[in-house]
C-alpha cells in the first residue's frame, strides 16, 4: 500500500510500505493493505511504518489520515525523523511550554497542551535508540 505524509512545508514521505501505525485520537490504529476506507484525526505522537522488514518512526503532529483504496494519507502539521529532531532545543521548548501552561488562559491550554505532546513525541522518537 501507500503511504503519504504531507505537512504544510513539504512532503515528508511518499513510498510503497507493508504496514503503519498512527496515533489516533482514540489510540493507536494499525493499517494494513485492503483496510476499510477511514477518516479520522491524529494527536500528537510516534508514526510507525513497515518496508521490507525494516521499521522506521517518524514524530508527527496533530492532523487527518485518510486510508481508501489501500492508501494512507497522513496530513499533519509536523514530520520528524530522528536525525532532524534537535534534542537539546525540544527540550527547551518544553520547558517553555510547562512554564505557559501555569500561566495560559484557560481557552488557550489546549494549544499549549498540544505544543507539550509534540515536543514529548519528538523526545520519545530522539531518545529510542538509547534504550534499545
Amino acid at each position: 500500500m501507500r503511504l503519504d505524509i504531507v505537512t504544510p512545508e513539504k512532503k515528508a514521505f511518499s513510498d510503497e510500505i507493508d504496514s503503519v501505525v498512527v496515533p489516533g485520537e482514540g489510540g493507536e490504529m494499525g493499517i494494513l493493505k485492503s483496510h476499510a476506507p477511514l477518516i479520522t484525526t491524529l494527536r500528537p505522537g510516534e508514526l510507525r511504518y513497515l518496508k521490507n522488514g525494516e521499521e522506521t518512526s517518524l514524530a508527527i503532529g496533530t492532523g487527518i489520515v485518510e486510508i481508501s483504496n489501500d492508501r494512507v494519507s497522513v496530513l499533519t502539521d509536523m514530520a520528524m525523523e530522528e536525525a532532524h529532531i534537535d534534542e537539546n532545543a525540544v527540550e527547551e521548548a518544553l520547558k517553555s511550554a510547562q512554564k505557559a501552561l501555569a500561566e495560559t488562559a484557560p481557552e488557550d491550554i489546549e494549544a499549549v497542551q498540544i505544543l507539550i505532546q509534540k515536543s514529548m513525541a519528538q523526545l520519545h522518537i530522539k531518545r529510542r535508540r538509547r534504550r534499545l
